[in-house]
């Protein structure tokens, strides 16, 4: 735990670094935020936020592989605000930098200032988290299937329980791509096992602080109806975890938990017994972003697909304990 507790450390202020210069989602106006140069061209970053370990370990990753390859990086941190977005996407186009990588907080509003990007010739990539906006106005998006992740999350479940359960549903940010489609996706396997069902779904906001207040509350409402926590990501599982563990209750065992992301804290908490799942979301998407930005400025993007999935898998208690070393989030 101690060794966790480090790292944690170590990646906050690695991400405190990528930010410096920027506020309320304004880029740095001195260039380069996340080292590189700009020899090979000069790429835009806007990013979410610092909501979770996962979105560190998200924002180093494109950080690391645009240094690597020689690009220097502009970086503005969203705040969890798509107002902060807009602002640093729109800078952004004002600078005429070569490039722009989105990882939008939310899927609809980007319209406008994706047009602003198109009407200048700057190609935008979308990352991690999918828009609902024309497809002419970005190249690629690029992430993982989270439709299909919260279809793998249930299917592990109706296993699990033998298809009986009451299950409460810590949702994540509301309008983000991973909320709608982890929701929907769960939802499109447990509604053909009528055993289960869902006693109550509320936003957690994808933080664990949020996680553990919602949970608290569930837990108040429903108390020992709830045999089953879906969390829309490890950090609100974890957070449920030390509610649950206040209510005098054994998580993993009283209540099953499964969550997504795989992040280190997920396995840890599987060691104990804790949680008792976790669908893998790989937020080490850098090298292929910067990959497919290279072809993109090269004139390559003519036969680029304009989805690009990472596979991710599924881990339980039953495996955490032989790979958890081998984590690099």
């Amino acid at each position: 735990m101690y060794r966790n507790k480090t790292l944690a450390i170590i990646a906050s202020a690695i991400f405190i670094v990528v930010s410096v210069g920027c506020k309320n989602g304004q880029p740095d106006g001195e260039g380069s935020a996340a080292g590189g140069d700009s020899s090979k061209g000069v790429i835009g970053f806007v990013q979410t936020g610092a909501e979770s370990d996962w979105r560190k370990a998200h924002t180093v990753s494109v950080r690391e592989a645009a240094a690597a390859a020689g690009f220097e990086l502009k970086f503005a941190d969203g705040q969890g605000k798509q107002e902060n977005q807009i602002k640093a996407l729109s800078s952004f186009v004002a600078q005429g930098v070569d490039a722009i990588i989105l990882a939008p907080l939310v899927e609809t509003g980007w319209d406008n200032v994706l047009e602003k990007a198109k009407k200048r010739k700057i190609p935008v990539l979308i990352l991690d988290r999918q828009v609902d906006a024309d497809e002419e106005l970005y190249v690629t998006y690029i992430g993982a299937d989270t439709y299909n992740e919260g279809k793998l999350a249930a299917e592990w479940l109706v296993k699990k329980v033998d298809g009986k359960a009451n299950v409460v549903e810590l949702q994540g940010t509301p309008g983000a791509s991973p909320t709608i489609n982890r929701y929907k996706g769960f939802r499109e396997i447990v509604q053909k096992h009528p055993g289960i069902e869902i006693i109550a779904t509320q936003s957690g906001d994808f933080r664990r602080s949020k996680g553990k207040e919602v949970m608290e509350a569930l837990l108040k409402t429903h108390g020992d109806k709830v045999d089953v926590v879906y969390a829309h990501n490890d950090d609100m599982a974890i957070g449920a975890i030390q509610a649950i563990e206040d209510a005098g209750k054994k998580p993993g065992d009283d209540i099953v938990l499964v969550s997504i992301d795989g992040v280190r804290g997920a396995f840890e908490s599987m060691v104990e017994g804790k949680l008792n799942c976790t669908v893998e979301c790989n937020p080490l998407q850098g090298p292929m972003a910067i990959e497919a930005i290279e072809k993109i400025l090269a004139g390559e993007a003519g036969n680029m697909p304009k989805k690009q999935m990472i596979k991710d898998e599924v881990y339980d208690r039953s495996t955490a304990k032989d790979v958890i070393e081998s984590r690099q989030y």
